[in-house]
């Protein structure tokens, strides 16, 4: 399971680095520019605690991430906050409220010994708008409402599925996950069990016809059928989850919700955020093997580049 040690604050990690001028915002210590909209001003935030809030990202004045209608971000507060970060106005806001934040590459790359980061340039700016949302005292509190944004967010995929396969008129069966598994042929004996290895050739594609991986298709510069040991994770969830609907020789096309591929994450530059996948496979052979408990981690996805 996902922690929110790891992913909380995934949606603003990569988008420390903003500015702005003018109008009327205030100037944090660090010169972090910033302006909060008040909502009900009735909870404070407190040192300690965990929020929940939506946030927007605008790269270059492009927007660039949106977790509004997704899964919120969530960290904790800080009584300072780190430095030029975001984080230094959380302790001045309260539950409702909303922010915008500006920071300054130029600032960025001087505090980091005048290394711009990549892709930008001198004189770019990043706008970060964000609104708090909830206040949890502890972290437990916090993690499951996670799990529970996490679910909400699978549910909502889940439907936009349900939905393309109804206007396609395309008949699957779902398995207890939440993948969609659409049986072209089943093979023959059974079904690969917790320690079994499967050789699998597979193409991905996303849900508007676009290629991203494939060990079927040369172009993409690997042929060699694809390993996967059932209970030790070694493809994302809904990969593994599709293989074992299928014995040697069965075919089949999978749809996979986002949260069970990639998720918020995505894997750039083919796959985006929160897209949901389509894999086409078969099942080459099935050895046996010792049974094994399924690990509680989730590693890298067939292929995917």
């Amino acid at each position: 399971m996902k922690t929110i040690q790891s992913l909380l604050i995934l949606a603003v990690a990569g988008v420390l680095f903003a500015s702005c001028s003018g109008g009327s915002f205030q100037k944090a210590k660090s010169g972090l520019l910033y302006k909060i909209v008040s909502g009900s001003k009735k909870e404070k935030l407190q040192p300690g605690a965990y929020i929940k809030f939506h946030v927007k990202v605008y790269q270059k004045d492009s927007l660039s991430y949106n977790s509004f209608g997704k899964i919120p971000a969530f960290t904790m507060v800080d009584s300072l906050g780190r430095s030029y970060d975001i984080s230094e106005v959380f302790p001045l806001m309260y539950v409702g409220d909303s922010a915008v934040v500006v920071q300054s590459l130029d600032t960025i790359a001087r505090l980091s010994g005048g290394q711009m980061p990549p892709g930008f340039k001198k004189g770019d700016k990043i706008k970060i708008m964000f609104r708090v949302l909830e206040q949890y005292t502890d972290m437990a509190q916090a993690q499951d409402q996670y799990n529970k944004e996490l679910e909400q967010q699978k549910e909502r995929e889940i439907a936009v599925i349900e939905d393309y396969l109804k206007k396609k008129n395309i008949t699957t069966t779902k398995t207890a996950g939440g993948t969609f598994v659409e049986i072209m042929n089943p093979g023959d004996g059974a079904k690969p069990d917790s320690g079994q290895k499967v050789l699998v050739k597979y193409t991905g594609m996303t849900f508007d016809g676009e290629k991203f991986d494939s060990n079927v298709d040369s172009s993409f510069g690997h042929v060699d059928p694809f390993p996967i040991t059932i209970g030790q994770m070694g493809s994302i969830v809904g990969f593994e989850d599709g293989v074992k609907q299928l014995a040697k020789g069965g075919k089949a096309k999978v749809y996979i919700p986002s949260m069970l591929a990639y998720g918020m994450q995505g894997s750039p530059p083919k796959i985006k955020s929160y897209e949901n996948l389509i894999f086409e496979i078969e099942v080459l052979d099935i050895t046996t093997g010792t049974a094994i408990a399924p690990p509680v981690l989730q590693p890298a996805p067939p292929g995917a580049k």
